[in-house]
């Protein structure tokens, strides 16, 4: 009897579980996810405002307000997707205070021997001699990977610029990137969010250097002797290149482009006294895509966006007192609790908790009943002097799952 009861009390605890509605199962299973616990939902997240930009393409994008932190809305914010060159940032925020700006530094064959094909390049040439400030201006100007693989070497080498810039990531909490390469270029595993590249520009921007290095328009860089050419940044927002107007109040800071990753940006704007940064990364359209859905972003963050409520906070680094998050889940991502994919809500409906619960109150009706059943009958068989029935087996289901657990 002791057996049959054991049996019925677990299918009757399956079915309870099975039956709970999914906002207070979810819940219940979450952890603090970096950032915030809606930050895992699937599609868009929105508090207190509307009017979102209708043509927005990109798989994942956040918008946040730099001096508080707090994250205004995102879509698929900890999506891992390549980063391409906006991955910079975070060789900016690892290497960029290791080197006095006006330092010289001669460049060999051997900086420059490790560099991926097809990379995007300043111009840096063996034998002329650089400055620290021309290097950087390499880095952020033109996105140049020759620059950055001598600042690498400069550093100790390209391996441990990786392992320095993969610390200072888990540093910074963010815990979606893999660094496999200091430049961002097309490795397999090489991955961020928009999340963590918002996290890198946030940091970066407290910095006088980086903050003037990427709203830089155009520096002379040099040729060799006493010849110099003129390089341009590669931001279209901040320099109105390839048919964009420059956006008002743009202070910087990276853009990224492979052919794996496709189009990536991090951009920051200043309006009325109020800093706010938006990533975008690869919406569907090329060309200006990227730099379209980024404005679109930024003007409602500056409009609609002023009476959005926070739905995430970019978190502080560990280094400077941050509490520890745990990363968003690698394998699904949580649904919104109410409403298809993508519901800013992030309530449940009266209609959809009643069921829930009268559901759940039906589940436990059925399995008391049974119970009650299987003792009544033991108690009578026990009663007769006869031998009470081996029990029933429960459905493979009653236990949540059974031998088919999903």
């Amino acid at each position: 009897m002791r057996e049959s009861s054991r049996l019925s009390r677990r299918a009757v605890l399956g079915l309870t579980a099975a039956a709970l509605p999914l906002s207070t199962a979810t819940e219940a299973a979450a952890t603090t996810v970096v950032g915030g616990d809606r930050l895992a939902r699937a599609g868009v997240q929105v508090r207190g405002a509307s009017g979102l930009p209708k043509k927005l393409t990109a798989r994942s994008w956040m918008i946040a307000d730099c001096a508080s932190g707090e994250i205004l809305a995102s879509f698929n914010a900890h999506r891992r997707l390549a980063p391409a060159s906006t991955l910079k940032m975070l060789f900016a925020d690892t290497v960029l205070k290791k080197f006095d700006r006006n330092g010289r530094y001669k460049v060999t064959d051997a900086d420059l021997a490790d560099i991926p094909a097809g990379s995007s390049l300043v111009g840096i040439k063996p034998g002329i001699t650089y400055t620290v400030e021309q290097l950087w201006q390499g880095v952020f100007l033109r996105s140049g990977n020759d620059a950055v693989h001598v600042l690498s070497h400069m550093n100790g080498g390209v391996a441990k610029t990786v392992a320095e810039m993969q610390a200072r990531a888990e540093d910074l909490q963010a815990l979606d990137t893999h660094v496999v390469s200091p430049d961002g270029f097309d490795h397999k595993g090489q991955l961020s969010s928009a999340y963590d590249l918002t996290l890198f520009a946030r940091h970066g921007l407290k910095d006088d250097d980086f903050r003037a290095y990427c709203g830089t328009r155009t520096a002379d860089f040099p040729a060799g002797g006493k010849k110099t050419f003129q390089i341009q940044n590669t931001d279209r927002l901040l320099t109105g290149a390839w048919g964009l107007k420059t956006y008002d109040g743009l202070i910087g800071v990276k853009n990224g482009y492979t052919s794996h990753a496709g189009n990536t940006f991090t951009g920051a704007a200043t309006r009325g006294g109020r800093t706010l940064l938006v990533t975008v990364m690869h919406p569907d359209a090329g060309g200006n895509g990227v730099y379209e859905q980024t404005a679109a972003l930024l003007d409602w963050s500056f409009g609609h966006g002023r009476s959005a409520q926070a739905v995430g906070t970019l978190v502080d680094p560990l280094s400077e007192g941050g509490a520890s998050a745990s990363p968003a889940p690698r394998h699904r991502t949580v649904r919104a609790a109410a409403g298809a994919p993508g519901s800013a809500s992030g309530k449940d409906s009266p209609l959809h908790l009643a069921e829930g619960a009268a559901g759940t109150f039906a589940l436990l009706g059925a399995g008391v009943w049974a119970l009650r059943r299987r003792r009544r009958a033991a108690g009578a068989a026990g009663a007769a002097g006869a031998v009470a029935p081996a029990p029933e087996p429960a459905p493979e289901n009653a236990e949540g799952g059974g031998r088919h657990r999903r």
